[in-house]
């Protein structure tokens, strides 16, 4: 009797259609070294632009947000449309940087795959979760160091 959850697509009383697991007649044939080579480079060039991406989320894409909003407000005389405009602007750039991360981590993992590595989940998980913290870091070491309250002890007032 098969009740692993795993074995059964996540329920106790039997597979769910197009859950079985996955199985190849035979192995694929492996490319030359060179190709993996390159597969390699390209995995890792596709992992860098993930991270740069997700630095963005930490700082550029909120101050263009702000910066917009701030236009608007200047154009309109209107705060309230300038904030909404800011937040608008904010939740679609967020959002769309998250849908080209996530083909990004899909094209990573095939690459991956290709490369001759056995690659069943991506890394954009992890990658946000880093740059959030990095983020955070710099952040704090900005407010409270160079620019918040702890600046004021070392100005000449």
């Amino acid at each position: 009797m098969k009740t692993d959850p795993t074995d059964t697509g996540g329920l106790f009383v039997g597979r769910r259609p197009g859950t079985a697991p996955v199985r190849y007649r035979h192995l694929p044939e492996r490319g030359s070294r060179a190709r993996a080579r390159v597969d390699a480079t390209v995995a890792a060039l596709l992992l860098g632009m993930m991270i740069f991406i997700c630095l963005l989320f930490w700082g550029p894409i909120p101050a263009g947000s702000l910066w917009v909003a701030s236009r608007v407000q200047y154009w309109t005389d209107s705060v309230s449309l300038g904030i909404l405009v800011g937040f608008v602007v904010l939740l679609f750039v967020l959002l769309g940087g998250l849908v080209i991360l996530r083909r990004l981590d899909e094209t990573w993992i095939l690459v991956r795959r290709a490369a001759g590595h056995d690659q069943r989940t991506g890394v954009m998980a992890r990658v946000f979760a880093y740059t959030a913290i990095a983020g955070a870091i710099i952040f704090s070491i900005w407010f409270l160091l160079i620019n918040g309250p702890g600046s004021s002890s070392f100005s000449n007032q």
